[in-house]
């Protein structure tokens, strides 16, 4: 009995491998009905977001005449409609030759401008408004627990210089431009949404048409404004040790009395500067490829670099596409400009914060240009010790000179 049960359990196991070899492939699609062409389900899976396989379109294009099993008109090449054109169009692999307009003329059928419009009216909506509601909240619950920054010490009546009329200018033409493209840029991406079922679609009409034209030419004057802040203040913005001191304990900005050595821009300063000048620029470039459509392609030699790198592959992204249609281009760089246009927004709005009502005397630096000489002391101490060496700020250690 034994040998029969260990003969049994040796057949099963060279059974094994011929079983699995035999074992049939998965059932595929049953197309029959439709001569070969796409089903009902083929329908209704594209529907509901899942990936179809197209292979059964798309690599039939050898020119070969139609199977007799095809029903008439639904072969590759069957009937009037010519499914061998429609499918090179589907695919873009169409020899198409037009009178103007070069390569984007020639895409006739692209779809991902669809997969571009459901992320631009959904995720994209949804989770840029909700991020600046929710800055907008966290702001809001900091005044209220914190209340405002005040100066602890004793005003003397005396003001420091802090900046010239040129850097006034160049701050306020880059924020102030910066505050209208936001407002214009969100109409333009949220309007149909909030503002037609408010005003009706002949009010949308004129306000989205003059916000458009807006957008477009503000926009000079905040990449004006970029470059001159940025050759004005870069050298000031230059990291150093003094820095680490100041994040360490948080600026002082959640803690009364408590003021850290800073020269002329503190390390909470600095990383909205360099915030500003990186997504300023992202978004600046972004927007001059929106600006010329389809003569500033970014995104297939950027893709292409990022692949070199190994770093989309590491992050399991995959290889990142490097041919894209023109269509592909412009829809991602409008994709880019928002999302970058929304993390900048969250972040200026946190500067507003602090430069208006979060921070006593703070508005004056921009406003007059003329800050509160113990307002120096507390937040910049170390840059107005720098002004009383050269003689460009009183010094209350030194006497005044008398009068002759």
């Amino acid at each position: 009995m034994t040998r029969l049960l260990y003969t049994l359990i040796l057949s099963l196991l060279l059974a094994a491998p011929v079983a699995a070899q035999e074992t049939p492939e998965a059932p595929q699609t049953d197309r029959s009905a439709t001569g070969g062409a796409t089903t009902l389900e083929d329908i209704l899976a594209r529907q509901r977001g899942e990936k179809v396989d197209n292979s059964y379109r798309h690599n039939s294009t050898d020119g070969s005449p139609a199977p007799e099993s095809y029903a008439p008109g639904l072969g590759p090449l069957g009937g009037l409609s010519d499914a061998e054109v429609w499918r090179d169009l589907r695919f873009n692999e169409a020899n198409i030759k037009v009178s103007a307009g070069g390569d984007t003329a020639k895409v006739l059928v692209q779809d991902g401008g669809m997969a571009w419009l459901q992320f631009r009216q959904g995720p994209l909506v949804t989770y840029g408004g909700w991020g600046l509601v929710a800055v907008l909240g966290l702001l809001a619950l900091f005044y209220l627990i914190r209340g405002r920054i005040r100066i602890d010490g004793e005003k003397t009546g005396r003001t420091v210089t802090r900046f010239q009329f040129i850097e006034r200018f160049a701050h306020w033409l880059m924020g102030g431009s910066f505050v209208v493209l936001g407002i214009t840029g969100l109409i333009s991406l949220m309007g149909r949404k909030f503002l037609i079922p408010a005003f009706g679609h002949d009010a949308f009409s004129a306000i989205a048409v003059g916000s458009k034209w807006v957008h477009n030419n503000i926009s000079w004057a905040f990449m004006i404004g970029l470059v001159m802040v940025f050759f004005m203040w870069v050298l000031h913005n230059i990291p150093n040790r003094t820095d680490l001191k100041w994040l360490a304990v948080g600026g002082g900005i959640f803690t009364k009395g408590v003021h850290p050595p800073a020269k002329k821009f503190n390390a909470g300063q600095k990383l909205i500067f360099w915030s500003v000048i990186v997504l300023g620029v992202s978004i600046s470039v972004s927007g001059l490829s929106l600006l010329f459509p389809f003569e500033l392609p970014l995104f297939a030699k950027t893709f292409s670099i990022l692949n070199d790198t190994g770093l989309p592959q590491a992050l399991g992204f995959g290889v990142l596409p490097t041919a894209l249609a023109p269509q592909e281009e412009m829809q991602l760089a409008q994709l880019w400009h928002a999302i970058v246009a929304f993390v900048l927004m969250g972040i200026i709005l946190a500067h507003i914060y602090i430069g208006s009502v979060g921070m006593e005397g703070a508005f004056d630096a921009m406003g007059t240009g003329e800050v509160e000489e113990q307002w120096a002391r507390e937040h910049h101490g170390l840059w107005l010790e720098e002004l009383q060496e050269k003689g460009q700020a009183p010094d209350k250690g030194k006497a005044a000179t008398p009068a002759e």
